[in-house]
């Protein structure tokens, strides 16, 4: 303990971290810095600059430096023809923790009418009792938030309620990314399975679960208007305010 009686404290690391494809800077984000070759993945793939995992051929994260303060650089070499699409896209994000949609060039751009997703009978099963397992588990694994206080999580739940993997950052579309990526290099996307997070439900999320053809997501906050209609339409289950006893499902 320092002198005076005051007690130390931990911060949760926050560094931008730019995300190449090419050689040509495409977003700037600020993230929490551990895990980025899954992030970069996760949010190649959620945001549809890549289709499947084999069209990265090549990851390498790099230390640089921006006006004397540290700053991470995650090189992809993707295939040609989903570097054409995304040069195409015309975008330029410059990403924050808290909006997932800053520096779109349009409206067109928000991409608000995901694919449906392919129905699965096991879905449908979801029960309040089973989510609320999940969320239990979730709790215990979320090591750097119970150092600063200050961290989502993103956690991949199977069926029948259990939590096998789990990622941290500041950000609640990173720490998705950082898990989307992570099952995604592993297979286990493909494998029956649904995404927890500490976070309020906003449409972005909802996207990127639709995109990775997640059918189900439950966050431990209330989701947004938005996030409801967009669940609906792609047909995913959402879940909202998921804090023992209830948790509340709001579409089918």
């Amino acid at each position: 303990m320092p002198a005076g009686g005051m007690q130390t404290d931990t911060l949760a690391a926050e560094v931008p971290v730019a995300l190449v494809f090419n050689g040509i800077s495409h977003a700037v984000m600020l993230a929490t810095p551990r895990d980025l070759e899954a992030f970069a993945l996760g949010f190649a793939l959620s945001e549809g600059i890549l289709d499947t995992v084999d069209q990265c051929f090549g990851l390498e994260v790099l230390p640089v430096q921006l006006d004397g303060c540290a700053a991470l650089e995650v090189q992809l070499d993707i295939a040609a023809p989903c570097f054409a699409r995304l040069k195409a896209q015309r975008r330029s994000l410059a990403g924050r923790t808290g909006c997932g949609v800053c520096g779109l060039d349009s409206l067109q751009a928000l991409d608000l009418v995901p694919p449906p997703l392919r129905p699965q009978p096991w879905v449908q099963a979801m029960d309040t009792d089973t989510v609320l397992r999940a969320v239990q588990a979730m709790v215990p694994l979320q090591l750097l938030n119970a150092t600063c206080g200050s961290l989502h999580a993103a956690a991949w739940a199977t069926p029948d309620g259990e939590v096998t993997l789990l990622m941290e950052d500041v950000g609640r579309h990173n720490a998705l990314d950082k898990l989307l990526g992570a099952l995604a290099r592993t297979g286990q996307i493909r494998q029956p399975g649904w995404v927890l997070m500490s976070s309020r439900a906003s449409h972005e999320l909802v996207r990127k679960c639709v995109r990775l053809q997640v059918p189900l997501l439950a966050t431990i906050s209330a989701p947004t208007d938005l996030a409801v209609a967009m669940a609906q339409r792609a047909g995913l289950q959402l879940w909202g305010l998921c804090r023992a006893p209830h948790a509340v499902r709001y579409t089918p």
